[in-house]
């Protein structure tokens, strides 16, 4: 190679480098936390909650709130609730804290996201600050943002003042103290209430269920517009859904169909499973037919009945909603009476609910509306129905009056294995300060209505603010 071809490709050498080092640059930046993911509401709302908190936190108490650990297996990442109604941060193995005594806010994150790294592959995995990053504080109203490092400090600050510490468990009943097993997972509450109690020898702890339940039950006029937007979805995707039904369908084409009909509507996600049954699988609950891993997707025959009880999710909020269509044109003159009979138990419950009506005044108007003949057959725990919110089992206080801001169900069920028949219908109920709202009552709930859906026939979308 003469001197003039090494200079040559000397240069040619630099110009490449030179080239890749500005791509190689920006591949490797670091990611913001604001570049791809914000809270879903204004800072306002979560300073607000916090402030709620902190009116049922006693004068010694502190409330602390474990995210998600955020692990991917390939699914994409759902923020823990309670922590999503606390911070509404999308990040992992944190813990917000709210003091009774001081009024303050400390959001305990990594120094940086764990999910962003990996020395393997540098370029593709450009790392995330959370600890240093101020849009965490500015975006939930929290006071102080804090490396994870300094909460076992927090802690043992606490517990020497003799705090009781209320733990977000996500789970009714008392979990203090309970041992994890071989065959039982424990909740990222539980597990950080063992982790307290090793630690921090008489640490008083306590289970967090039925406060963070008090603070969610009651919507915020920007969680009732997100749900009764989702509400909208759903009762969207449903009657787009019956338009499909017909004899040789299987479930698991409806189901997909559902799926894509809520994200074509905006919703990020299916609130649960979808679960659209027939025939004999109509007859069973959703944990016995989720039991099995190819169960839900029988073949539909002419005469029988087709149940959706399904929901969109909107930025983190559900929907549930339930309907029953005939699979053939109409239903059978048993089927129409049938029908008929859970839309009037339903509407019985739905004209008794209504602000200082307590969910066992509801039960009892749910029972006396059902015919002595379809006791056997009808389910009535509670008054047919859960509460909703972040969750499609939001968590409640069934012995707490109803109050204004409430969203639950309400979900009258038939099952009479005698006669291989089961109907349904599910509406989402708003209290409101002077009464109800059923959300879902744009969705026809009689037999005629329920036709013309099945038929494809569409009745006109009032406007939400009239669907009384």
């Amino acid at each position: 190679m003469t001197r003039s071809s090494r200079v040559t490709r000397a240069l040619s050498l630099l110009l490449v480098v030179a080239l890749a080092v500005p791509a190689l640059a920006r591949a490797q930046r670091a990611e913001r936390f604001a570049d791809w993911t914000r809270p879903t509401y204004p800072a306002a709302e979560y300073f607000a909650r916090h402030a709620r908190a902190i009116v049922f936190l006693g004068a010694n108490d502190v409330l602390l709130v474990p995210s998600d650990e955020g692990t991917s297996g390939g699914e994409t990442f759902r923020q823990r609730d309670d922590f999503e109604y606390v911070s509404g941060l999308e990040i992992p193995r944190s813990i917000l804290a709210i003091d009774g005594r001081t009024k303050q806010t400390r959001l305990f994150v990594p120094k940086t996201d764990p999910r962003f790294e990996n020395g393997e592959r540098p370029s593709d995995f450009p790392g995330r600050a959370l600890a240093t990053d101020p849009a965490l504080r500015t975006m939930t109203g929290v006071d102080t943002v804090l490396a994870d490092a300094m909460f076992d400090a927090y802690v043992a600050e606490i517990a020497a003042r003799g705090a009781r510490v209320l733990i977000s468990t996500g789970k009714a009943g008392s979990a203090v103290g309970a041992a994890p097993t071989a065959f039982i997972t424990p909740s990222a509450g539980e597990l950080l209430i063992a982790q307290l109690e090793r630690t921090h020898a008489g640490i008083a702890v306590q289970n967090a269920f039925a406060l963070m339940a008090q603070l969610r039950m009651i919507k915020s006029d920007r969680e009732i517009a997100t749900m009764r937007a989702a509400a909208n979805m759903t009762a969207e995707a449903i009657a787009r859904g019956a338009a499909r039904v017909r004899p040789g369908i299987d479930e698991r084409t409806l189901t997909g169909a559902f799926t894509a009909d809520c994200m074509a509507q905006g919703a990020q996600r299916d609130a649960f499973t979808p679960i659209i049954k027939s025939g004999d699988n109509a007859l069973w609950p959703w944990r016995i037919l989720g039991a099995h891993y190819n169960r839900r997707n029988r073949t539909m025959r002419d005469g029988e009945l087709v149940i959706y009880d399904v929901g969109c999710e909107l930025d983190h909020y559900a929907s549930d909603v339930g309907r029953t269509f005939p699979v053939g044109d109409r239903f059978t003159a048993r089927q129409r009476e049938l029908v008929e009979m859970v839309r009037q138990i339903s509407d019985a419950v739905i004209a008794a609910a209504r602000p200082g009506v307590t969910l066992a005044d509801l039960q009892r108007v749910a029972v006396a509306a059902i015919p002595a003949s379809a006791r056997p057959y009808m389910q009535a725990p509670l008054y047919f129905g859960h509460h909703l919110g972040l969750s499609s089992g939001d968590p409640s206080l069934p012995e707490l009056p109803l109050a204004a801001g409430m969203i639950f169900t309400i979900e009258p069920w038939y099952y009479n294995h005698a006669e291989n028949i089961a109907v349904f219908v599910e509406d989402e109920i708003l209290i409101t300060a002077t009464g109800r709202e059923n959300l879902t009552a744009g969705l026809p709930r009689d037999a005629a209505g329920l036709e013309k859906l099945r038929a494809g026939t569409r009745p006109p979308r009032r406007p939400a603010a009239l669907q009384r």
